[in-house]
């Protein structure tokens, strides 16, 4: 009951968003949630660290790009392109490093993203280090114009409540238990009778899935395709957003990449208003230390928040009252 009256307010909010605030940057942000919760439910749920999750996230960009401003194709059939192509980058990806564990996954991962990075950096219709430029949004159903920030914005909107629905649906149903279980005791799994590597493939292809459809989206948003989405940092931002916001829940991951991308983007006005109040001359180059301060945000969470902000908030929330006075 409670997480529904908070998923309810939670849309309210978003409905009511961009009236107070730019509708591009707060599209910004839902993609990079989606973006965060799809790799949340590899890593949180099933145990996995990828570091090539920007290959789906990137690659579906360039596909859906591509698709809109050279082929003309319909908005519905670019996303539902760049869906199937992070899922079949995925599959591919998943077969190979399913076989292995712990790091030796990860590096797997990361070793085949740089692949296709290199592929992106190369190939002629991604335009290499210049990018996709001039990406229309074409019309919704072929009638509602998305050149209007408003109407994409709950487009946008709409597009990541339902991948958001579809994970939780997706962690709340039988084989979301067994992913957790396989988590937790991967060896006791097996004796149980689960196929293990075919659980982790169909989860590693649906999370592929979705930080596609971020992607895609985000390149509609935005109208580019840049080399950015598609390097390892881009793996590295999504891991940090989930771990800040807090690895295996549900919420965190939105809270995390909405604490990063705020930071990355209004780090800049806020040091600038510091410096103007204060007459601290160093705000005013606050702006240029994203990177330090994301990474002391991240030192902070490892010594202080070990389950992320979330985490630790649902922790004290179910902590027993004893414990609490303690």
């Amino acid at each position: 009951m409670n997480r529904t009256l908070g998923y309810g307010l939670a849309l309210l909010v978003a409905l009511a968003a961009p009236f107070v605030g730019y509708p591009i940057f707060l599209m910004k942000l839902l993609c990079f949630g989606l973006f965060a919760c799809a790799f949340n439910l590899l890593i949180g749920y099933t145990g996995l660290l990828s570091f090539g999750h920007a290959a789906f996230f990137g690659g579906a960009g360039y596909v859906t790009g591509h698709a809109l401003a050279v082929l003309g194709l319909p908005f519905e059939a670019v996303l539902v392109l760049g869906v199937l192509a992070a899922a079949a980058l995925g599959f591919v990806m998943g077969l190979l490093a399913i076989r292995r564990q712990g790091i030796y996954f990860s590096m797997i991962t990361l070793a085949l993203a740089q692949m296709v990075y290199f592929a992106a950096l190369r190939a002629p219709f991604t335009h290499g280090e210049d990018g996709l430029q001039g990406v229309p949004r074409g019309r919704l159903l072929g009638t509602i114009d998305l050149g209007n920030d408003l109407t994409l914005y709950y487009v946008v909107l709409a597009i990541c409540v339902a991948g958001f629905a579809l994970i939780v649906r997706t962690v709340h149903s039988p084989f979301g238990q067994v992913l957790k279980a396989i988590k937790e005791n991967e060896a006791r799994a097996i004796s149980l009778g689960y196929d293990v590597d075919r659980y982790k493939l169909v989860a590693f292809v649906l999370s592929a899935a979705l930080a596609g459809l971020a992607g895609a989206t985000k390149t509609v948003v935005l109208g580019f395709e840049t080399l950015t989405d598609v390097h390892w940092t881009m793996s590295g931002l999504v891991i940090l957003m989930t771990l800040v916001g807090g690895m295996g829940t549900l919420a965190g991951p939105i809270l995390g990449a909405f604490l990063i991308v705020a930071l990355e983007n209004k780090l800049g006005d806020l040091g600038n208003f510091l410096a103007e109040k204060t007459h601290v001359e160093w705000f005013a180059s606050l702006g240029e230390s994203v990177g330090i301060v994301t990474g002391l945000i991240f030192v902070a969470c490892v010594l202080l928040f070990r389950r992320g902000i979330v985490g630790e908030i649902a922790a004290v929330l179910h902590a027993p009252v004893s414990r609490r006075r303690t």
